[in-house]
This record gives structure tokens, sequence and C-alpha cells, in this order.
């Protein structure tokens, strides 16, 4: 067990910052799902905006490898551009 008032305080703070980034991810792994799993254009728009936007504050906070991001925004932008060709 640790002593130190150091480890002690990390200790803490690696369980809250492990916390938020499970959610965070779950978070987004949710938005990517409703928005893969939508059937129109306008649904599909609100959403976009939103999935994309979150992908970057995940990727700029160093949860998500830039090109992870890079890779799920281009998946999600060819879907959403499948819309506008039918």
């Amino acid at each position: 067990m640790d002593r130190h008032l150091q480890q002690i305080k990390r200790t803490r703070q690696d369980v809250q910052r492990h916390a938020t980034n499970l959610k965070n991810k779950s978070k987004m792994r949710n938005l990517i799902k409703k928005f893969m799993a939508s059937n129109s254009h306008d649904e599909a728009a609100g959403l976009y905006n939103e999935t994309v936007s979150f992908l970057d504050k995940m990727s700029q906070k160093g949860i998500l490898h830039k090109n992870t991001a890079a890779r799920k925004k281009s998946q999600i932008t060819r879907h959403f551009n499948s819309f506008a060709k039918s």
C-alpha cells in the first residue's frame, strides 16, 4: 500500500481519469452507432456534426489516436454522402 501523499493523489486521479475516459469512449461508440443507423439525410445531418466534433475532441485529448479518428470520420462521411446520391 502506498504511503506517500503524492502517490495516493496520483492513484485517485488515475481512477477518476479512467472513469472519464470510459464514459467518453462509450459516448463515442453510441454516437457512431446512432449515426450509422440513421436512414435519412435530415436525420443524419444533425448527428454528423455532433459525431465528427466529438471525434475531434477525443483525438485532441489523446484518448483516440489521430489516425483512428480520421478513419472513423472518413467512414462516417462516406455514410453521410451516400444519402445525397439516392
